[in-house]
């Protein structure tokens, strides 16, 4: 395992990976809660969470979008991936973790704001934003497992990258593009911050 400058190993896993994984499925149960919520309140949550483009006050969506989906069939689809990518995004630690998070959800949640031409809601920014990261993050830090692992990554999941292009006009590709720029940066960021000496 290639090493950092100050002698810690850069590490393809959690360093504490059943503290990830709880962080990881309390997360993802948050999202089922909020939708439970929001179908009893018949679509008030998301309609006040979403994120309206150019609006001064659809800014607010921007912090509360991706916690919000509209359906059960739209929550499912997004959960194994955030589940899964959101795990090994946590390799860094959890400070790291939200770090780069809150890079993806900014990043992606002020794209759509700029640029979408209608209100956006769900988590696949964040998605696509951590897929980015853990694909991206071993060639800026130089490391052979992280490599390893974005290319068994691509090899199962690359497909969803398609969906950064515009295709279906029910699905926010301005989101998926933003989110994954979103990763690229955050990918950026930790490798200039691990070859720093401490």
């Amino acid at each position: 395992m290639t090493a950092l400058p100050d002698g810690r190993p850069a590490r393809v896993l959690p360093p504490a990976p059943v503290r990830a994984a709880v962080i990881m499925l309390v997360f993802t149960a948050a999202l089922y809660v909020f939708e439970a919520v929001d179908q009893a309140s018949g679509g008030m949550v998301e309609s006040a969470a979403a994120i309206y483009p150019r609006s001064t006050e659809g800014l607010t969506g921007v912090l509360t979008a991706p916690l919000v989906h509209d359906d059960w069939a739209h929550l499912a689809a997004n959960s194994l991936p955030f589940l899964i990518f959101g795990f090994l995004a946590m390799s860094g630690g959890p400070v790291q973790w939200f770090a780069v998070t809150a890079t993806i959800w900014l990043v992606s949640g002020l794209g759509v704001w700029l640029v979408s031409p209608a209100p956006v809601i769900g988590a696949s920014g964040i998605v696509f934003g951590w897929f980015l990261f853990l694909l991206v993050r071993g060639f800026y830090a130089r490391n052979g497992r992280q490599i390893l692992l974005a290319l068994v990554l691509f090899l199962f999941y690359g497909s969803i990258l398609w969906g950064v292009l515009p295709s279906d006009p029910s699905v926010s590709w301005q989101g998926h593009l933003f989110g994954a720029v979103g990763g690229v940066v955050a990918a950026y960021w930790v490798a200039k911050a691990d070859r720093l000496p401490s």
